[in-house]
Order: structure tokens, then C-alpha cells, then sequence
């Protein structure tokens, strides 16, 4: 819930873009003839929609960079503080900054740029408290096993969000933009104040053992990604460790840098929420200004692709758990989303044909990028080096979404830049290129994983 009411206010901005831009570009002549034309041009922060549109994706990319570097900080914060405190702290103030931003200003009719840059520098690193404390407070929760389709299925609540958005933000804008912020703003604060009187982090907060001391005697919380080859492993647990599990004391930046596949997958994912985060932000705007839909239209049509992602990351990560390796998972549906994206740039101007291509895009793309951001993030959290322990988890976490925020970040202005000098095919070149680029980073992981597949399968034929 937390997740997705944060995620609902960040998709109330790229939903309502059109409006905003036509607010902060207003003509003389395109209202009443009762006041005068001094008046327009000083409320007017641009002349052209053009120069609006390159503005709101530089908000786009300062967001994401301010939320990268947050990313960063807040991992290591959340491991060393009550990450309920974290969480419903960055909920409730980044309600208050959304609030100011798209309600208070519109309200008091003021407009500045310097403005909006420094709310959303601040909304930015409010929000970044939010991944590393859920996925750490998940990894409390679940053991590996069954990991890829819990959480596949749970990091859902980033596209359930984005759903809530949209209708929120559509159902409410009719009546001004600055609504839709209002009405975001505040079931976000609610939702703040929840988590900090209901969340439970870990089930020792209740009296109950946790994952780590669970079931010792079997293999069932044995990382997907160790150190060493993982079919030399045996464990081995005596009756002292199974009575007691020693607390460890949370890892350093650069140790947790370190752990293999950390910086592997924190680059394919720099390249892979570029493409998705773009989806994100500019995928409502495209569907109105590309093929002339009313707002609110491409508001809810834009949903089709957040349902592909749900569906994508719950079905990839329970092939992943059965196969019990993931990078290879990643590989095919990542080569699939090319091909997708190629079908999805020839689009034609009909609903029905766009809703079912942008649904089987966001399903190649969605789905490895929740997986990513999620199960695979909780299994480097994980590792043998680190005994599993949930004191590295958020900041491993941290480490892999704030580099793929950086990502997203470059390619939010690089988006804005290519369509107004290239155009729109242009720009799902681009994708294309990064989508390709991140099967690159994590082709020593595939080649690896299947390794040890064909290797666990001659031991079985072998032994048969």
C-alpha cells in the first residue's frame, strides 16, 4: 500500500503534463477579453508549449536524479534505523511537497521555475525512503524460497499505484490539474500516517522467530545467487547455530557494492528503468499528442501497459522460482521486449490494437524490470558473504534502484530532447538500443546461470 500511494502521486504528474503545459504557456487571446494582455504575459513562464514540454522533462530528469542520489543514502539509513520511522516520514513529507507544488502554487497563481526545480529536488529524495525500506521489510517477511513469484507478484503495487493514479488524477480533472495533486497528496498522507501506526518490519516485532532462524536444518533460504558454486554447497547447521542466530552488524557502501552481481545488474538496470520510467512519464502525453487523444483518454488507456508489467513480473518470477535462476528468465523476455517495442512504434491510430501492444510491451518490460528492482535485489541482499542478513538488504537495494534511477534520470532529457528534434520513432530507437544494452551487462550472469543448469541436468540424467 505504502509503494503504491507513493508511485500514485508520481504518476499524477505525468498525467496531467498537457494541462500543465497549456497553464504555464497562456495567450491573450484565448480567455477573457477583461484582462489585459500585461497580465497574461506575466503569469506566462514560456512562450511556446514547445519549450513547456523540454521544461517538464527536465523536472522529470531532476526528480530522478535527486531520488538516485537519495537512493543511495536512504538504503544505508534504512538499515540503521526503525524502517516503519523511514517510510511513513518520507510518505507524509513528500504528500506535503506534491501538495504545494501542484495545489498551493495554482491556487495562489504563482509560477516560478526555480521553484518547482527546488520541490521536486526535495520530492525527490522524499520519496527515495521508499523502495529500500519496503523490499528490506519484505525480505524480513519471505525466505528464498517461493521468493520470485512473491515477490513478483508484490512489486506490483508499483503498477497498481500508477493505475490509481491515473484514475485519481482523470476522474478530477475536469475541474484543474491542481485537484488531481490534491487528491493524490492526500491519500498519500493518510496512507503515511497508516504504515506508522500498522507496520510490522519483521516478524520478531510480534514474538515470532525469524527467516533466518527458520528451518535451519533444510536449504529452503539458500540464496539464488552465492559466491561459490552452488553445486559444490552443503549445508551444514549445528544445534548451537539453529538455537541462535547472530546478529550482523550492517555492511558499508563499498562492501555492498562489492557482492558479486551487484554492479552487473545495477547497470542493466540503469538502462532498463530508462525505458520503463519513460513509459512512465511520457507515455500519456505520447498517446495525446501523437495521436490526438483527449487527456483524460490517454490517461486510462496508458493503464494497459501497468497490467502487462503485473502480469509479467508474477508469471516471470514463478518460471524463475521453478528454474531457480533468474538471469535466464531476464535474457528471453528482454530480447522479446525489442521485438515488442518495434510492433508497439508502428502503432495504428486505434485504441483497442494500442491498448493490446502497449499491454504486451509492458509485460517484456514491466515484468524484468519489477523482477530486478525486487526478488533479484532481495537475493543480493542475501548472499552467503553476508549470511543473509537483513542489515545489507536495503542498502544493496538502494545501490541497484538509485543506479537505475540514474539511468531513468539521463534518459527522462534525452527523451524530451530526441522527440523535439527527431520525433517519436526516434525516440523507441532509443529503447530499443537500451533494451539491448541491458541484456549486454547481464550476459556473464546468463552465461553462468546456464551453465549450472546443463551442469544440474547431466547430474540428474547421470545419477538416473
Amino acid at each position: 500500500m505504502s509503494y503504491s500511494l507513493l508511485h500514485a502521486s508520481r504518476k499524477t504528474f505525468s498525467n496531467v503534463k498537457v494541462s500543465i503545459s497549456k497553464q504555464w504557456t497562456p495567450s491573450a487571446w484565448n480567455t477573457s477579453a477583461e484582462l489585459p494582455a500585461e497580465i497574461w504575459s506575466s503569469n506566462r513562464l514560456f512562450p511556446s508549449t514547445e519549450e513547456a514540454t523540454l521544461f517538464l522533462g527536465t523536472l522529470d530528469t531532476i526528480f530522478l536524479f535527486s531520488y538516485a542520489v537519495g537512493l543511495f543514502i536512504s538504503g544505508i539509513v534504512g538499515d540503521r534505523l526503525n524502517l516503519r520511522w523511514v517510510l511513513s516520514f518520507g510518505m507524509c513529507s513528500s504528500a506535503l511537497v506534491v501538495f504545494v507544488f501542484g495545489t498551493l502554487t495554482e491556487w495562489l497563481h504563482f509560477y516560478n521555475k526555480w521553484f518547482y526545480c527546488g520541490l521536486w529536488i526535495v520530492n525527490g529524495l522524499l520519496q527515495s525512503t521508499g523502495w529500500p525500506c519496503v523490499v528490506a521489510v519484505m525480505g524480513n517477511w519471505f525466505g528464498k524460497t517461493g521468493r520470485g513469484v512473491v515477490f513478483g507478484l508484490w512489486s506490483a503495487c508499483a503498477s497498481v499505484g500508477n493505475i490509481l493514479g491515473a484514475c485519481l488524477a482523470s476522474s478530477v480533472l475536469p475541474y484543474g490539474y491542481e485537484y488531481a495533486f490534491l487528491v493524490t497528496a492526500s491519500v498519500q498522507f493518510a496512507g503515511g500516517i497508516v504504515i506508522f501506526f500498522g507496520l510490522l518490519v519483521s516478524p520478531e516485532e510480534i514474538g515470532l522467530p525469524g527467516i533466518e532462524s527458520e528451518n535451519l536444518e533444510e536449504d529452503s533460504h539458500r540464496p539464488l545467487i552465492n559466491a561459490e558454486n552452488e553445486d559444490e554447497y552443503e549445508p551444514s547447521y549445528s544445534t548451537q547455530e539453529a538455537s541462535a542466530v547472530p546478529e550482523v552488524k550492517a555492511i558499508g557502501f563499498g562492501q555492498a557494492c562489492c557482492l558479486p552481481g551487484v554492479i552487473p545488474y545495477s547497470l542493466a538496470y540503469a538502462c532498463l528503468k530508462l525505458v520503463n520510467y519513460s513509459f512512465f512519464f511520457w507515455l500519456p502525453f505520447y498517446l495525446s499528442n501523437n495521436f490526438g487523444w483527449k487527456e483524460a483518454e490517454a490517461d486510462k488507456l496508458s493503464i494497459w501497459y501497468d497490467v502487462g508489467g503485473i502480469i509479467g513480473g508474477t508469471l516471470q518470477g514463478f518460471i524463475s522460482d521453478v528454474l531457480q535462476k533468474r538471469a535466464p528468465v531476464l535474457a528471453l523476455s528482454l530480447l522479446l521486449a525489442v521485438g515488442s517495442l518495434v510492433e508497439y512504434s508502428r502503432s495504428p491510430n486505434n485504441k483497442s490494437i494500442n491498448a493490446l501492444l502497449m499491454t504486451v510491451t509492458g509485460f517484456f518490460i514491466g515484468g524484468p524490470s519489477n523482477m530486478i528492482s525486487s526478488a533479484i535485489s532481495a537475493d543480493l541482499g542475501r548472499q552467503e558473504l553476508i549470511q543473509g542478513s537483513s542489515e545489507a538488504l536495503a542498502t544493496v537495494t538502494g545501490i541497484v534502484d538509485g543506479t537505475g534511477s540514474i539511468g531513468a534520470a539521463v534518459g527522462q532529457y534525452l527523451v524530451s530532447l530526441i522527440q523535439d528534434n527527431l520525433g517519436w520513432m526516434w525516440v523507441f530507437y532509443f529503447f530499443i538500443l537500451m533494451t539491448s544494452c541491458t541484456i549486454v551487462f547481464i550476459s556473464p550472469l546468463i552465461v553462468r546461470e546456464v551453465a549450472s543448469l546443463v551442469q544440474r541436468r547431466q547430474a540428474h540424467v547421470l545419477s538416473e
